[in-house]
């Protein structure tokens, strides 16, 4: 049954959906960064990041639909499935984070809050990169592991960044404002998540060039 479903001809607008999907994350996650710059411009970036993730949720009924009715898919429905919702999963937290920042009313932020974003763009930029690879598996599988492995050295800096700014944060806030260290912390928390969700889009197409070499 493999060697004929090889010859009949594949369903590749999957792989057009999953780029698509990929820019958004580039550009949630510049949009994100812009909001915690703070300043005049933050409601705009709010709004961009809110839209991205919109945008995105468009591509996920599209794929999940064109998986119903497509015969011949490029890979496993299951692991298309499990992709675009990890990518999905990314942008989402994108938007936990405004949104936590749009409930508490937060206009200035740490500089290691703004660090992390900026370890989500590369994250982003590299999956954007990467993901085209899937296309032909067996050409890009070195590229793709070491896109992964570079994810998952992302996901260990924010951690390390988390862990300090929690500190930090501590430190300026004990014996007085509890509030602004209950705030601060959901955004740290919410940023680390980013970079836990951008790992595992990193993991889920590690498994689908494993499971097609």
């Amino acid at each position: 049954m493999n060697w004929f479903q090889k010859l009949l001809p594949r369903e590749d607008k999957f792989f057009d959906m999953f780029e698509r999907h990929a820019q958004i994350l580039v550009d949630g996650a510049e949009a994100l960064l812009k909001v915690l710059d703070g300043g005049d411009e933050l409601d705009r970036y709010r709004r961009v990041v809110i839209a991205k993730e919109n945008e995105a949720d468009q591509i996920v009924r599209q794929v999940m639909e064109s998986v119903r009715r497509t015969f011949i898919t490029p890979f496993d429905r299951s692991d298309i499935q499990a992709l675009i919702q990890s990518m999905d999963d990314a942008i989402d937290q994108m938007n936990q984070t405004v949104k936590t920042i749009t409930l508490f009313e937060v206009a200035s932020f740490d500089p290691m809050m703004r660090d992390m974003a900026s370890l989500a763009i590369e994250a982003a930029r590299l999956t954007k990169k990467s993901l085209p690879g899937l296309r032909e598996i067996a050409a890009h599988a070195s590229e793709i592991n070491a896109y992964t492995e570079a994810v998952v050295q992302l996901e260990e800096r924010a951690d390390q960044l988390h862990d300090d700014g929690l500190r930090d944060l501590f430190r300026r806030t004990k014996g007085g404002d509890a509030m602004a260290f209950l705030i601060g912390s959901q955004i740290y928390e919410h940023l680390e998540k980013v970079l836990d969700r951008f790992e595992d889009v990193a993991n889920q197409v590690s498994a689908i060039v494993i499971e097609h070499l």
